[in-house]
């Protein structure tokens, strides 16, 4: 019975877009990780990343399953869109920590084309409001769009990857419009 009323709560949640609780014009919270990039080993750098442009920071619930699977391999299939934007992409995850490595390297995920960051217990998805109510000490599925300021331009959640990617692309190409580089 119990596994019913979660398969029940994860498809309502699948099935209709949250609302992202950090909003447009927030400031982001700056935060330091350690992660993998090619199955190498790292430490992203929220201050240090937004001197570089804007900055993609995709929450997700879990390595190796299928939704986040899906959105990595998107987000590394679009990477050169989003550098050609001047734009640096971040996935955070607190779900299946041990195989974060091997996902930031695996060709049909994030094919070492961006950093992966751990977030134990979701501590970071709780600054950027983005954890997942049915599995505390997971985050949802939210993506944002962080100016160089520190801005939040754009948020987006919804439990489904596809359109996350397209979501935040268009958020960076708009700014980038507006921000030209120099």
């Amino acid at each position: 019975m119990r596994r019913l009323a979660l398969a029940a709560a994860l498809a309502a949640l699948a099935a209709t877009p949250a609302m992202a609780a950090l909003k447009e014009g927030s400031k982001a919270p700056d935060f330091n990780a350690p992660g993998f990039q090619a199955g190498k080993p790292i430490t992203f750098s929220m201050t240090e990343a937004r001197k570089k442009g804007p900055v993609v920071l995709y929450f997700f619930p879990a390595a190796e399953t299928a939704g986040c699977n899906l959105e990595a391999r998107l987000f590394a299939e679009s990477i050169d869109k989003f550098k050609a934007q001047g734009a640096t992409v971040i996935g955070v995850t607190a779900g299946n920590l041990d195989k974060l490595a091997s996902f930031s390297a695996d060709t049909e995920k994030c094919s070492g084309k961006f950093p992966v960051a751990a977030d134990p217990s979701a501590k970071i998805a709780a600054t950027y409001d983005a954890s997942l109510a049915v599995k505390p000490g997971w985050s949802n599925r939210t993506s944002y769009v962080i100016a160089p300021s520190g801005e939040v331009i754009h948020a987006y959640s919804d439990m489904k990857a596809n359109e996350h990617v397209n979501e935040t692309l268009t958020a960076v190409t708009a700014w980038r419009a507006k921000h030209p580089k120099k």
